[in-house]
């Protein structure tokens, strides 16, 4: 079968959304040497991609890509163009889904799947968008809750939405001894984009919780990765708390370094609101490192008892209560990152991906 993959980006940046269609391309890549046939990608914002990085994610399969540096009527005549050849098209993104049913029509007996990730299907739908939504074979939904969300705006046959979770990439799981690094201070690692639009990801609350987790535990730091337009309004905010000392931006860091924050780090923190799935509590958790999330979206379908907590949302109290509990307690790193790879790994989700692709 000849697949394309529609993205919004691959490599531009690393937020969860193109590292998931990574490994949607790795997955079609593998499925389709099996079978003899031939994968073909499109994306909108990359400006190039770079063999380098493209290695690790395909594979001889892989006939032909076409990376737009943003030209949305670029990318719309290569989607058309390449959908002329393919069999099934796997659709990133709902904004591109109408790119997705407009190749279908110029070639009738295409089908094709939408990866539904999370906020962006939380809402209503514009008419092209519900006209390719009814059009698509499946819907791949990251959680039960993106699942839920979506049929709230549009009802649909429930059949075609599939609940596919996000997966770890094994091109990013530690290896050897690299698990953990052993620390004098508690770490509270969080990694998010520090944008004004990304709020919801409740890093301010994250860092008002440390004065009450700092009496508990003294000493302890609270690391904050990534960057965005919002950074200096959350360093204020710790500088208001006379946390200088105890809170760190490492602002962008490289997927190497990223590796060494999740390996030094005590436990991963990101309460959120609205994430979909959070991929990044699985990458915290391949390192074996219990994580702290809000009981809300697609995070308590992937975080249990034995890999973490959930606490209420906006409520800094209750972090530093959950995270001071965390702190005391005793994680079996091994049994956290067992469930992770046993119910989260690569093989699970490709060989469920070749499943439905194959219906």
């Amino acid at each position: 079968m000849n697949t394309l993959l529609l993205a919004p980006e691959l490599f531009t940046t690393d937020s969860g959304i193109p590292r998931i269609l990574r490994l949607y391309l790795k997955a079609l890549c593998e499925q389709a040497e099996r079978d003899g046939g031939r994968v073909r990608f499109v994306t909108l914002n990359d400006e190039a991609v770079d063999s380098a990085d493209l290695r690790p994610y395909a594979g001889r399969s892989l006939a032909e890509w076409k990376a737009c540096n943003r030209d949305k009527m670029r990318f719309i005549r290569e989607a058309v163009r390449l959908g002329a050849r393919t069999d099934f098209l796997v659709c990133g993104h709902v904004a591109q889904l109408p790119v997705a049913w407009l190749a279908s029509w110029r070639r009738p007996g295409l089908r094709y799947a939408l990866v539904a990730h999370g906020i962006e299907v939380w809402r209503p739908f514009t008419f092209w968008e519900r006209r390719a939504l009814k059009g698509a074979h499946r819907i791949f939904c990251v959680s039960a809750f993106t699942r839920q969300e979506l049929l709230k705006h549009l009802p649909l046959d429930e059949r075609r939405l599939v609940v596919l979770p996000n997966a770890l990439d094994p091109n990013l799981e530690p290896g050897g001894n690299s698990t953990t690094i052993s620390t004098s201070q508690p770490v509270i690692l969080t990694v998010s984009r520090l944008s004004r639009s990304d709020r919801y990801k409740g890093i301010d609350h994250l860092i008002e919780a440390m004065p009450a987790i700092l009496a508990a535990a003294p000493g302890t730091k609270l690391r904050i990765v990534g960057r965005g337009d919002d950074a200096h309004r959350l360093q204020d905010l710790a500088r208001t708390h006379k946390l200088s000392a105890a809170v760190e931006f490492a602002g962008f860091v490289s997927d190497e370094q990223l590796r060494h924050e999740f390996a030094r780090c005590t436990l991963f923190a990101l309460p959120s609101q609205k994430e979909g799935f959070g991929l990044v509590f699985l990458e915290a958790m391949a390192y074996g490192k219990p994580c702290l999330a809000a009981d809300e979206g697609g995070a308590p379908e992937v975080i249990d008892g034995g890999s973490g907590r959930l606490v209420s949302y906006g409520d800094p109290q209750a972090l530093a209560t959950a995270c001071i509990a965390m702190l005391q307690a005793t994680w079996d790193a091994a049994a956290i990152r067992e469930r992770a790879r046993a119910k989260f790994g690569f093989d699970v989700f490709a060989a469920r991906l070749a499943r439905e692709l194959a219906e």
